[in-house]
């Protein structure tokens, strides 16, 4: 049975999209079955793999609120052992209908149930909300990645968020964890990224990942050209943090047998 992880952060811009996206092609390199559900009607993770939106007929909105069966819109990828759920613009209209829909935070659930024995993970990567699309996702979830950027405003929401992920483990989902927190766009060279490291590290302790998301700027290339990382430049700093970051997560869910110093790919921080 595949084990699902949902990416959120209600707060826009921590590098949700691009650890989802990433992460799920990390994990596909890695030779685990994997399939990438985008439920964020902006459809980034969509194009981010080389789909356009434009072209996509059925999404996760239909799953949630027509019961389609998720196998009929599951697109193939150029990424190895990587599939998707596509998103669509149209999911906008989602957090209406389930409002009156009868057990309304268990759509994606059910959705996910049907096809989670097909894969070894299902990432689900959430709009930078905590609507009801990103409350069906954390109910439909085994745990939730939490990217934080390191910068100033690091923590400014966070704890809002773990609130919420507090509610849904209360009284919608008991067997939510927490991967972990992931901190992203880490910069050598500024101060002030080092004190947030710190800061994070001290107030979460061991529920940080050891893996940290340098800024790079083929990140930020590879979704113009529909791209993962992976597939735009495997060499490149951004694609060695992913990489390390899936054999964490491998490493901590005991589905490696790697000792621990191959726990990791070296790189060059500088």
């Amino acid at each position: 049975m595949g084990k699902i992880i949902t990416v959120a952060n209600q707060k826009g811009g921590v590098g949700k999209t691009t650890s989802a996206i990433n992460l799920a092609a990390s994990l596909g390199v890695l030779e685990y079955k994997t399939l990438l559900v985008d439920a964020d009607p902006q459809a980034n993770a969509t194009s981010g793999v080389g789909i356009d939106p434009k072209n996509v007929k059925t999404s996760i909105y239909e799953c949630l609120v027509s019961d389609l069966h998720p196998r009929d819109i599951i697109i193939s990828t150029e990424n190895p052992n990587l599939d998707l759920i596509p998103a669509h613009i149209d999911l906008v209209g989602a957090e209406i209908e389930l409002i009156n829909m009868p057990n309304r935070e268990y759509n994606m659930r059910l959705a996910m149930s049907k096809i989670r024995d097909d894969y070894d993970f299902i990432i689900i990567d959430c709009s930078p909300s905590l609507g009801l699309v990103t409350v069906n996702s954390l109910t439909a979830s085994d745990s939730v990645i939490v990217p934080v950027q390191c910068e100033y405003f690091a923590l400014e929401g966070l704890g809002k968020l773990l609130n919420t992920i507090k509610i849904v483990q209360q009284k919608l989902n008991t067997d939510l964890t927490i991967e972990g927190i992931l901190l992203t766009m880490y910069d050598t060279r500024l101060r002030l990224s080092n004190q947030v490291v710190e800061e994070v590290r001290l107030h979460f302790q061991d529920i940080v990942f050891d893996t940290i998301i340098h800024r790079n700027t083929t990140l930020g290339e590879a979704p113009s050209f529909g791209q993962t990382i992976i597939m735009h430049d495997v060499s490149c700093k951004g694609s060695v943090n992913y990489l390390n970051l899936a054999r964490e997560i491998l490493q901590k869910n005991d589905m490696t047998k790697m000792k621990g110093e191959d726990k990791y790919i070296s790189v060059d921080n500088g």
